[in-house]
């Protein structure tokens, strides 16, 4: 066990609408009778790449003691999921994550993809 920083699901916020599932590439994230869940704590980095498609914000990272994180137990989960894929285009420019480099964000309570080429004109507005 370490301090470290792990994902948390607040279950009253949680829809169970599954979003964050397909981001933790990782396999720590499930659902389990309709309520998103970290299944694993030692498959979950921390990064959160899951925080940003989750359409209620139930997701968030803390700090707390955890098991560390296993990043052979993690490859290995890893590979034995199925492809999983979601085409996401960017909310801004409609451009697809084939054509470019898209990251979760939320803005006006909405759960939305923005590609690298829009990112600025999103920070400095339009």
């Amino acid at each position: 066990m370490a301090t470290r920083q792990i994902v948390r699901i607040d279950e009253a916020l949680c829809d169970g609408c599954g979003a964050c599932v397909t981001p933790c590439v990782e396999g720590a994230i499930a659902l389990v009778d309709g309520k998103a869940k970290v299944l694993r704590e030692e498959l979950c980095d921390g990064a959160g790449f899951c925080l940003g498609i989750c359409p209620t914000g139930a997701l968030s990272v803390e700090s707390r003691e955890a098991p560390r994180f296993d990043a052979l137990a993690a490859a290995a989960s890893h590979g034995s999921h199925e492809p999983r894929f979601i085409q996401q285009t960017c909310f801004l420019c409609g451009q697809s994550e084939e054509d470019r480099v898209l990251l979760p964000c939320r803005r006006g309570g909405q759960s939305l993809w923005v590609c690298t080429r829009c990112l600025p004109e999103l920070i400095h507005g339009r």
